[in-house]
């Protein structure tokens, strides 16, 4: 079905969009405000309150709704949208005001905005399951030190929270301990070089008293400043929470599913891991750009790796330009249900664009021109917004080009000790979450295109490391293995290439994860 769905829609747009054919314009994501509906109530008939949603262009032109062309230098119409409903109490669209504030499209974020929007959110009387975004959301902040003074312990708790793990868990409490150790070895290093540097002052104060030097008065100064700086350090290590001791859960290590018929759906432990589908996108030969030389055959690779061992439903798109890769995003939509995977897989090259106030990543399709010229380049942001709108519980994105944006250290590498690991109480508590996240070959740099053999490095790494799993594999462990093998194989090449595992903020992320399941055939 994925697959006659987007091929459908290559089919429809092989070229550059035509007249009478869908236009970029109709695929991308707006914040459409619909229109009110006529109910009645009794013998009185009356209209409801317009209605904010996400959704493409074309699709709110349908539907009768209003919008704002798409502009990255303007928020201001994007709040309108959802203000309403956000002062109304809406937890959604008071979510969705704060990340247009944490984005600060068109100029500098306002954290401070977007911490307000969150805290309501957590402050509300609802279910902690609607708080979950919020949560999670704030807990970037606290871990980034964004608009509020950084505090991992801080972030860990909100992250728990958003996951809906008691206290007392223990994959909570081992992550504290962790975490609380790293401070403590930090304050105890901190307060032991004062306490020199305290000592070396002393010293040199009473010399410079003694020659009645004026110096002594602005060497005194700075001995208080260290002084109440080591007072200050000492205080919050003596604050810290103690360490508790713990009994480790047993891992997950492997599983056997029979293979899903028509992907009907995996189970395995016990769990229902859902349908799987992928989208592939393998784009190489551009029609200004330099060519590529491995996308289509990583497509290839990673489509056979994923049908055969796993148990997807497979569509790959090679040299797909701006419209066949957004309508095949869009199209998802039609198949996806709500306990769905999707992993997307794009190759191709990527790129960033700065300005004074804002920083643009992109995915180049077949059509795009030379920078600065973006007419043809997929923003993240669209990317992202597509991404946000599919019903699919879990997402992940794995890219092996620049694919920079709003994205935020993922906390699930929190609480993984050891993040090759599983354990069930790991499945139990991520299974239910929405997860959107995010593997990159490079982070922001260039990636190497040839030196895995017929494939580029990270692929090549990505194929070994799926096709060698025999048991249950968490996105966390992927990143893990991969990203070993290929700062290795950069090493190796005198090149520089740092994968990055990310969570797509302002797409849904819930603090979930993504699963590998590997299934077999029933022997005969």
């Amino acid at each position: 079905m994925l697959t006659a769905i987007i091929a459908a829609s290559i089919a429809h747009a092989a070229g550059n969009a035509k007249e009478g054919m869908v236009t970029r314009q109709d695929l991308e994501i707006v914040d459409c405000l619909l229109p009110g509906q006529v109910r009645s109530l009794g013998h009185t008939t009356y209209l409801t309150a317009r209605r904010p949603t996400r959704t493409t262009a074309s699709d709110c032109r349908i539907r009768g709704g209003e919008y704002t062309a798409y502009d990255r230098a303007d928020y201001k119409s994007a709040l309108r949208v959802w203000m309403d409903m956000a002062n109304g109490g809406d937890p959604d669209a008071m979510i969705n005001v704060g990340e247009i504030y944490e984005r600060g499209l068109g100029g500098e974020p306002n954290y401070a905005a977007a911490i307000i929007w969150y805290q309501k959110v957590i402050d509300a009387k609802i279910n902690e399951q609607s708080k979950s975004r919020a949560l999670f959301n704030l807990g970037t902040l606290y871990e980034q030190g964004q608009g509020v003074e950084k505090d991992q312990l801080k972030a860990l708790n909100l992250y728990r929270r958003a996951w809906g793990v008691p206290e007392d868990n223990i994959m909570y409490t081992s992550a504290k301990d962790r975490e609380v150790g790293q401070i403590r070895e930090q304050l105890e290093s901190t307060i032991t070089e004062s306490n020199k540097e305290i000592a070396d002052l002393k010293d040199q104060v009473k010399e410079l008293q003694k020659k009645s030097s004026g110096a002594a008065v602005t060497m005194q100064r700075l001995l208080e400043k260290l002084e109440t700086e080591r007072t200050a350090n000492q205080q919050k290590l003596d604050a810290m929470p103690k360490l508790v001791a713990l009994t480790r859960t047993p891992n997950v290590e492997a599983t056997v599913t029979e293979p899903p018929p028509n992907n009907s759906g995996i189970k395995a432990r016990g769990a229902d891991f859902g349908r799987y589908f992928a989208l592939i996108i393998g784009n190489q030969n551009y029609d200004v750009l330099e060519n590529l030389s491995t996308p289509h055959h990583d497509a290839e690779q990673v489509r056979k790796v994923l049908a055969e061992k796993y148990g997807f439903s497979v569509q790959v798109i090679e040299d797909g330009n701006d419209v066949a890769i957004l309508k095949a995003l869009n199209d998802l939509n039609k198949v996806l249900g709500p306990n769905d995977n999707l992993l997307i897989y794009y190759a191709g090259h990527g790129y960033r664009l700065k300005s004074d106030k804002l920083e643009n990543g992109y995915w180049l399709p077949r059509n795009a021109e030379k920078p600065p010229n973006d007419t043809f380049w997929v923003p993240n942001e669209q990317i992202t917004s597509h991404i946000g709108r599919v019903q699919a519980k879990r997402v992940l994105v794995v890219a092996d080009s620049c694919y920079a944006g709003l994205l935020s250290t993922d906390p699930s590498l929190f609480f993984l000790d050891k993040p090759t690991e599983v354990s069930p109480d790991y499945i139990t508590f991520k299974l239910p979450k929405r997860s959107r996240l995010l593997i990159a070959s490079g982070g922001d740099n260039p990636v190497l295109d040839a030196g895995g053999g017929a494939n580029s490095v990270f692929a090549r790494a990505f194929l070994d490391v799926l096709q060698k799993n025999n048991g249950i594999m968490t996105a966390p462990a992927l990143f893990s293995l991969v990203q070993g093998r290929v700062k290795e194989e950069a090493v190796r090449s005198h090149f520089t290439e740092q994968p990055e595992f990310k969570s797509i903020k302002g797409a849904g992320h819930e603090v979930g994860d993504f699963f590998f399941v590997p299934v077999v055939h029933a022997k005969s």
